[in-house]
């Protein structure tokens, strides 16, 4: 049944004004796809990439996708990866390595290739949301990749019987393993769609930016990309990473973690007996109730990412600072209204980290027009999330020689300017992707001049591993000496010397401080 109404959805969407189904059929390694032509864009969506990752393949690395005969139907998303249900999901399931594509509708060959990672804490997200739509993107001449990767427990699980089963192979990071897999799909199919996957940029927001990190530090993704982008990705100390078997900054190890969780739905032991049992629980009692917003009180029974000593092989800061990455032109920054996680309860509290330091950082922050506490809170927050670190990472990284830009987004949509302190954690995304809509809010045409040129940025990255272009305000390569970064201001692109420096400095001090504290793996 599912696979006629799959097919009257074809038939019904080739009927539709503007779209032609005639040249839609292109062949991958896996079989024949076809897929839906509209407005000068050709898009596939549900492709699997890996076969689907339950039953007994439940917290393993993802196995090929079956084969299959004919021509595939690829008009309609897949599920997301499994996770509590909302806005920010397309009915999760456990099967949900699925791949996406769209490509200009009358592409020659050697396009330049954006694949692009959803953030989402590493617990919600997918490739179905709409302001994750690539069709403008294509429009400007480039193939666009999205995909989902496991999330959760699903996506980073470690457990002994898991390790004393893997004969020596990849554990853990299951999502990751995913992002690589999609990745090698992409080497694989990608010139089937008019891409070049000689020149692959891969781009991700929040964690998708801090993967894009995990992805330029880990050896098993060598040569999968060309250039990087990472929007509001932090790159700094992982704070809450913890190592498979052994426990880091005071947490105990993933695998002790996989246990807990275990002992929590009352499965003792540590062996195959208690894997089975574990593999055999229905999806929603291994999500139990996960979301962004209990991570933090979720720490005993979830690892999140952690270092595996293969695909993630130590954390981001040192192999950065060791020069232990992929040397590729790269974008980095963040927003002015970022993110904060901040728990300090006074001014004390909050400006404690900056040690000696604390006093000269009160004025910083006060200087920066701070209006109460809580905004003040917001503001180190952010800049120790975010901003900070991702500057950070220009630094070390410019340092070596290696081409980076870095950017701090700061235009608020006119629409909802007034009810807005700065643009907030992911304002930038509708942006990059050039849609007229921010979110839920209708852009007015200066809105969308915005979004033309910093997508446009976004794409002649990816086409020269430079954002320059013609009509657009240049944007010098970032130097520590100078600190000029591009300032998306609601003025327009400005590129001045980072107006925040002296706090940034401050942040720094703080970061080096921990990261000399930390111990490698």
């Amino acid at each position: 049944m599912r696979k006629v109404l799959i097919v009257l959805v074809l038939c019904q969407a080739c009927a539709w004004p503007a779209i032609s189904c005639a040249q839609n059929v292109v062949s991958i390694d896996t079989g024949r796809i076809q897929g839906i032509t509209q407005g000068g864009v050709t898009s596939f969506k549900g492709i699997p990439f890996a076969a689907p990752p339950v039953g007994r393949l439940r917290w393993r690395p993802p196995q090929p996708a079956a084969k299959w005969s004919g021509v595939r139907p690829a008009v309609q998303f897949g599920h997301d990866c499994m996770q509590v249900p909302s806005i920010f999901s397309n009915s999760p399931a456990e099967d949900c390595l699925f791949v996406n594509v769209w490509t200009p509708a009358h592409h020659g060959e050697n396009l330049p290739v954006m694949v692009w990672i959803y953030g989402g804490a590493w617990v919600v997200g997918g490739s179905s949301l709409s302001f994750f739509d690539g069709s403008q993107l294509a429009r400007k001449g480039v193939v666009f990749v999205s995909f989902n990767y496991r999330l959760g427990r699903f996506g980073y699980f470690a457990f002994p019987a898991l390790t004393k089963a893997s004969n020596g192979g990849l554990l853990g990071n299951y999502g990751y393993m995913d992002q690589i897999a999609a990745l090698k799909w992409v080497q694989r199919n990608i010139a089937a769609f008019g891409g070049d996957p000689h020149k692959v940029t891969i781009f991700g927001q929040s964690a998708g930016g801090f993967a894009v990190h995990a992805l330029m530090t880990s050896p098993l993704a060598k040569g999968l990309f060309q250039r990087a982008v990472v929007e509001s990705g932090g790159g700094g100390w992982m704070r809450d990473c913890t190592g498979l078997r052994t426990g880091m900054d005071g947490r105990p190890s993933a695998e002790q973690i996989g246990v807990a969780f275990a002992e929590s739905k009352g499965i003792d032991g540590v062996g195959r007996t208690a894997l089975e049992k574990l593999r055999a629980l229905p999806a929603e009692a291994i999500l139990d109730g996960l979301t962004a917003t209990n991570l933090l009180t979720t720490e005993s029974t979830y690892a999140g990412p952690m270092i595996d000593g293969k695909l993630v092989v130590g954390q981001p800061p040192f192999l950065y600072q060791e020069g232990k990455y992929q040397h590729v032109p790269m974008i980095v920054g963040a927003n002015n209204g970022d993110a904060s996680i901040s728990r300090a309860a006074n001014e004390e509290e909050l400006f404690a980290p900056f040690g000696t330091d604390a006093k000269a950082a009160e004025k910083a922050y006060h200087a920066a027009g701070s209006k109460n506490f809580s905004s003040l809170r917001d503001k180190v927050g952010a800049d120790a999330l975010f901003v900070g670190p991702e500057r950070f990472v220009a630094q070390v990284l410019s340092s070596r020689g290696d081409a980076i830009w870095e950017y701090r987004f700061g235009y608020v949509p006119i629409p909802v300017r007034a009810k807005l302190p700065g643009a907030p954690h992911g304002g930038e995304t509708p942006f990059v992707f050039d849609h007229d809509t921010w979110f839920t809010v209708k852009l007015t045409p200066q809105d969308e001049a915005m979004a033309r040129e910093m997508s446009t940025y976004w794409v002649n990255f990816a086409k020269t591993g430079n954002p320059n272009g013609a009509g657009l305000q240049h944007w010098p390569r970032y130097h520590a000496n100078t600190d000029v970064l591009m300032d998306f201001s609601e003025h327009g692109p400005v590129a001045k010397a980072d107006p925040w420096k002296a706090r940034l400095d401050l942040t720094d001090k703080v970061e080096a401080r921990q990261i000399a504290a930390g111990s490698k793996p």
